[in-house]
């Protein structure tokens, strides 16, 4: 045992590296893991050759152990290694060293063969690796069936371990409990009975504390048919049981359940399917090879549209699942369902219904915690986690100033609320010795065809079974033919060989001739037994025999048949097992998180001050009031008190200045220039939702880029960027520009120069037209002049534009606006007017004077014009007992069914119906149309047009 020992230890030590010293050989047998590291093994080696040795001295060392202490003449100084291990190779009754590499190689190879077979990887006709399978053959035979009492869960891993699984407890125990999850998998195959662990994963209780028993679906989907010789068993790990290579499954458990599996080299992942979309999809397989039709995949895909997760959730369309069902590795993309509760009058929760599938609730929470601590996630205010036994249910509650949808998407892309399921279709397809990937397709027809064999077997074990039995009942009949003989022949038969031997013999004066299991059979008759009754039930019996048997002999001969009856069991299994959907699949097929796609697209009001400010109200927030009245408040109020009796901050009273106010849509982008000729885009939903009374947050809060010295100076709401539409670019002194929509469709917030501007003037106006359109032009001191926005040819961005009119000295342009084409002409005017009153399709000219006066103006009376000239009257002033100089602050088009926003300096904003402001001449002074404290300074700053409301 020693030389074997000694030459087993060289013979692996060939090829290592040489150790330097005694120290450092005995070192290097420790990595070995081999039975060779024992002091009588070693002591040859490091016995009197002192602190240097070679792997020569050592490989003679050992021949002169091995052939007598030094009596071999074979062995010298001048030996090479080569030639010592090739005698200690000799000695072994090899032929050559081991090559260390192959031998490497070749016991890795069978280990990751054991691993795959044995361990990791599923086998696709059953859909369960071994440890499973083995686990549910030793509940069979421990009978512990879904009407049985539940055992402890040690009792069947010490089952398992015993007898089938040479492995430890903890991978029993684990897979067990795994089956036993509901939202591990989707049809449970344990009946678990104690704590088998939880979603926020929670450990399952100790074994010792834990029951199962067998589901309905185990048992009659997975060991129903195990005594009919449907598969085939082999022994367990030391020959004293046997067990099954596969279980006789009804159902295709790979798909339905899924698996998960790290072998070497290779891994599998497969997401678990409803059991009723498998079922229609495994009856329309089987009717299209009767037909003897290709079912495609698309129709396939149809039956079988995406995985069936049981936590729920939601899949982000289609195509994830296509690709991963076609070509057996993909991505499909999980989202957490969710929905926006009103947990009071101001404040609002995200919650959270279903999880993505294998989403550990608990360390979701934990993370979004710290992301909300970091600063990584606004808008969050608390979090709850108010699950039961009755589901999820986990509380966001969100601050008053947030956003729902945004930080709903926030929490999307940033959280495991939305996910992404890795597929790999990996398994042992044929005969359960071949990892290959499989389609969703090839799952199916392999599953199939597996059952169409069991199908056959079980028939066959059937078949069998019934010949045997209706070859008895032959043999009874028989005998009850002539009973009083038979009664007679066995009471003089001396014993019991005798008397089957008379039974048997054909020469007898009965000529019975019966079979030996026939005699037997007659033999064992009790006298009971010989009544007429008995022997009616008999030839019942026999009849009811030979029909199942001419049907057993069908399903034998006949392929068709045997799909009939797979069709029948599918239709049954699907009406007994199958559950609704619990993952519904959403029409977005990229899943990209998209802002636009979950913000509500509702009427909006923009208000920016001259301070810099800039919010989004709702417009419901403001009801249409009566003309004359004084409006409501729509920024913050500096003073907290009314203006004729408190003494106002200049500086906080400019910032509250309203400079810019009109209604959107909260899709729209708002193309933001400034001052200064520069452009931003943002979308409206963008810029944050603030209370009538708030003051609204910093422009560069939202506009990051934007210079401290630059303002606002025009925002323009763009639904869509059409290729036949211009913008037209106004400034304070007059020059004006035409530029095509589509030039700004890429703009974002880092900003493009849109205009050239000469010293000392300003961006004031940006308005959208096409060639057909006019553009009406409205000074401060009343003047307005109209002309074709033809007129006005395209230039590039950077240009400064042309002369737009004439202006008196100290006069500015006050406003812009376009005129459609279409309500131009008198005539037209003429056609929808009846005894001077407008109908709801004509326009007119809203002009409105700083001091609160108004009026509407038929556009006909503003004929067009060549550009440049000095236009005509537009309106006149009122007289008024104060200093300040009345001047044209709104000259805007409107149709009779629309309504105005009127806002004025200090932040008062008032709407009423266009059909409520009388419509005057261009040299009336108009009527009152809001009350403005013009003692205090205040006065009309900003018009906004309220268009009615259209579904978008």
């Amino acid at each position: 045992a020693l030389h074997d020992s000694i030459l087993s230890l060289l013979l692996v030590l060939v090829k290592l590296p040489q150790p330097t010293d005694a120290f450092a050989f005995t070192a290097s047998l420790r990595p070995l893991k081999q039975p060779l590291y024992d002091s009588s093994v070693c002591k040859p080696f490091t016995k009197s050759i002192g602190n240097k040795i070679s792997s020569t001295s050592l490989l003679k060392s050992a021949l002169e152990e091995i052939l007598g202490n030094g009596d071999n003449d074979d062995v010298d100084d001048s030996t090479s290694e080569a030639e010592l291990a090739n005698q200690l190779a000799a000695v072994s009754g090899g032929s050559a060293v081991i090559d260390l590499p192959d031998e490497i190689s070749s016991s890795f190879m069978q280990y990751a063969l054991s691993i795959i077979l044995g361990r990791a990887l599923p086998d696709v006709r059953d859909g369960l690796k071994p440890v499973h399978r083995r686990i549910l053959y030793a509940m069979s035979g421990l009978n512990l069936l879904p009407n049985a009492p539940h055992r402890k869960c040690a009792r069947v891993v010490g089952e398992v371990l015993g007898k089938f699984h040479p492995h430890g407890d903890v991978a029993v125990y684990d897979a067990l409990v795994r089956m036993a999850q509901h939202f591990a998998t989707n049809t449970p195959l344990i009946d678990g009975h104690g704590n088998f662990g939880s979603i926020d994963n929670d450990p399952a209780a100790a074994m010792r504390y834990t029951e199962c028993r067998l589901t309905q679906v185990a048992h009659q989907a997975l060991l129903q048919d195990l005594d009919s010789d449907t598969v085939d068993y082999t022994p367990n790990f030391d020959g004293n049981e046997i067990e099954p290579l596969v279980l006789p499954a009804k159902l295709p458990f790979l798909l339905l359940n899924g698996a998960s599996g790290i072998a070497v080299g290779m891994a599998t992942n497969v997401p678990p399917h409803n059991l009723g979309e498998l079922m229609d999809a495994c009856v329309v397989l089987l009717e299209a090879q009767d037909s003897g039709k290709i079912l495609t995949d698309a129709a396939l895909n149809e039956i079988v549209p995406a995985p069936d997760f049981p936590t729920g959730a939601s899949i982000m369309g289609k195509s994830g699942s296509k690709i991963l069902h076609n070509t057996g590795h993909g991505g499909i993309i999980i989202r957490a369902k969710t929905h926006i509760e009103q947990i009071s009058k101001t404040r609002t929760a995200i919650v959270v219904t279903e999880l993505p599938y294998q989403v550990n609730k608990a360390a979701l929470l934990e993370r979004l915690a710290a992301m909300v601590n970091e600063k990584k996630i606004d808008g969050i205010s608390d979090l709850r986690d108010e699950s039961d036994r009755d589901g999820i249910r986990v509380v966001i509650d969100l601050k008053r100033d947030a956003v729902p949808a945004v930080v709903q998407n926030n929490l999307l892309k940033k959280t495991s609320l939305q996910t992404t399921f890795s597929g790999n279709f990996l398994a042992l397809m044929g005969s359960g010795t071949k990892p290959e990937r499989f389609t969703l397709r090839s799952a199916l027809e392999s599953f199939l065809s597996f059952r169409f064999d069991t199908v056959r077997r079980k028939t066959a074990h059937q078949m069998k079974k019934e010949a045997a039995r209706a070859h008895i009942v032959e043999g009874l009949l028989k005998a009850l033919s002539c009973v009083d003989t038979v009664i007679s022949m066995i009471r003089s038969a001396p014993d019991f060989a005798t008397a089957r031997e008379a039974l048997m013999d054909p020469k007898n004066e009965l000529s019975l001739a019966l079979s030996k299991d026939q005699a037997e059979s007659v033999l064992k008759l009790q006298l009971g037994s010989l009544t007429r009754l008995n022997k009616d039930k008999l030839t019942e019996e026999q009849n009811s025999l030979l029909s199942s048997i001419n049907n057993l002999h069908r399903l034998l001969n006949e392929d068709a048949a045997v799909r009939d009856v797979m069709k029948q069991e599918f239709k049954d299994l699907k009406n007994k097992f199958a559950v609704p959907r619990r993952s519904t699949i959403e029409v977005e097929e990229t899943g990209e998180l998209n802002e636009l796609d979950l913000i509500e697209n509702t009427r909006s009001v923009i208000v920016v001050t001259r301070g810099g400010y800039i919010k989004r109200m709702p417009l419901a927030t403001f009801e249409s009031q009566g003309r004359g009245t004084r409006g409501k408040r729509g920024t913050s109020s500096s003073s907290g008190g009314s203006s004729q009796s408190a003494v106002i901050d200049d500086d906080s009273n400019y910032d509250n200045e309203v400079a810019h106010c009109f209604t959107c849509n909260d899709h729209d982008s708002l193309l933001v220039m400034t001052n200064g000729g520069v452009a931003f885009s943002i979308r409206a939903y963008q810029v944050p939702q603030k209370m009538a009374s708030a003051k609204g947050v910093p422009i560069p809060s939202v506009l990051p880029v934007m210079k401290g010295d630059d303002y606002v100076a025009a925002i323009l709401p763009v639904s869509e960027f059409t290729e036949s539409e211009c913008i037209v670019l106004v400034t304070e002194h007059g020059w004006i520009k035409k530029t095509p929509l589509n030039a700004f469709e890429n703009l974002t917030s880092r900003g493009l120069i849109i205009a050239a501007l000469e010293m000392g003037d300003r961006l004031r106006w940006c308005k959208r037209c096409t060639d057909d359109d006019d553009i009406l032009l409205g000074t401060s001191m009343g003047m307005a002049t109209r002309f074709k926005a033809s007129e006005v040819r395209p230039t590039g961005r950077t240009s400064r534009g042309i002369t737009s009119m004439k202006l008196k000295v100290g006069d500015r342009i006050a406003d812009m606006s376009i005129l459609k084409s279409k309500h131009d002409s008198a005539s037209e005017v003429a056609k929808d007017s009846v005894n001077g009153e407008s109908t709801a399709s004509e326009e007119f000219v809203l002009a409105v004077t700083s001091n609160g006066y108004g009026k509407r103006v038929r556009t006909a009376e503003f004929r067009s014009q060549a550009r440049g000239g000095i236009g005509v009257i537009a309106t006149k002033f009122k007289q008024h007992d104060t200093d300040k100089q009345d001047n044209v602050s709104c000259l805007r088009v409107v149709r009779e069914e629309d309504e105005v926003l009127l806002v004025t300096e200090r932040g008062i904003i008032m709407r009423q119906k266009v059909k409520d402001i009388p419509c005057q001449g261009r040299a009336a002074t108009g009527v009152l149309l809001q009350k403005v404290d013009i003692k205090s300074g205040d006065a009309i700053s900003s018009v906004s047009v309220v268009a009615p409301r259209i579904e978008l």
